[in-house]
């Protein structure tokens, strides 16, 4: 950790303040999504946060149940760090990060019970819908936990069923017929820089966090799912404060779609 980049943000912060002017529970603007910017997937989504930009999309294929939930359907994510979005990203197998956010955005997801899965059934059994969600960030610059939930959240709004011929898929035909969303979860990352919370950050601040709490919240603030990150341990008192932040800025980052 850059101690000296460390106590330089915390001197900030101690004033209110951070490096790109903004206060500590900020976001970055602009905040834009945009819909349907892959012809070939059958949802997807473009979200902007800052210069942070997130493409995610929608695949969906029929493939047998998993054996403990023969009536419902499959569900995944998957992450790309490309080095062309972060020079810090490296190609090859997905590496811990990758594999965080991934994890991250599929738990919100679930554990929200967004997607009424038995509606995914095409045969019980036998055949179901498998939806997959690819993210590719094409600028990283900070908070990819967030702007990836976001996009995913996004794709899945925008994601139709392909037409269903014998159950052989015409991905080629998209029907009008949605994926059957129940709830929106969107996810916020509150940040512990020494004793300040910050939302947003950027990749200079997230080099010297102490401690992250992604929260993932439905329409109804009901709280969905947490996920801890960072090495430094948090108490109670911080956990519900961060909780609460994360409830609050979720409202705020759901108007946005």
């Amino acid at each position: 950790m850059n101690e000296e980049l460390r106590q330089h943000i915390i001197e900030m912060l101690n004033k209110g303040i951070r490096f790109d002017n903004r206060k500590p529970l900020e976001y970055r603007q602009p905040i834009k999504v945009e819909y349907n910017v892959s012809k070939s997937a059958e949802g997807s989504a473009k979200v902007q946060i800052g210069d942070s930009i997130i493409i995610a999309g929608v695949k969906m294929s029929i493939d047998p149940p998993y054996p403990d939930t023969p009536d419902e359907g499959c569900f995944m994510v998957n992450a790309e760090l490309l080095p062309l979005s972060n020079p810090d990203f490296e190609l090859g197998p997905p590496g811990i990060e990758a594999i965080e956010v991934s994890r991250v955005i599929d738990r919100g997801i679930r554990e929200s019970k967004a997607i009424d899965m038995k509606k995914l059934c095409v045969e019980e059994g036998e055949k179901v819908w498998s939806i997959i969600i690819d993210v590719c960030p094409i600028n990283e610059a900070g908070n990819l936990f967030d702007v990836s939930a976001l996009a995913s959240l996004a794709a899945l709004r925008d994601a139709k069923f392909p037409k269903l011929v014998d159950t052989v898929i015409d991905y080629k035909t998209k029907t009008e017929e949605p994926i059957p969303l129940i709830k929106q979860p969107v996810s916020v990352t509150v940040c512990k820089i020494g004793n300040h919370f910050i939302v947003d950050p950027t990749t200079e601040e997230e080099k010297v966090i102490d401690a992250r709490l992604t929260v993932a919240t439905d329409e109804n603030n009901q709280l969905c799912a947490l996920q801890k990150g960072g090495e430094f341990p948090l108490i109670e008192e911080e956990i519900s404060a961060m909780v609460d932040i994360g409830i609050e800025k979720c409202n705020e980052l759901r108007k946005s779609l």
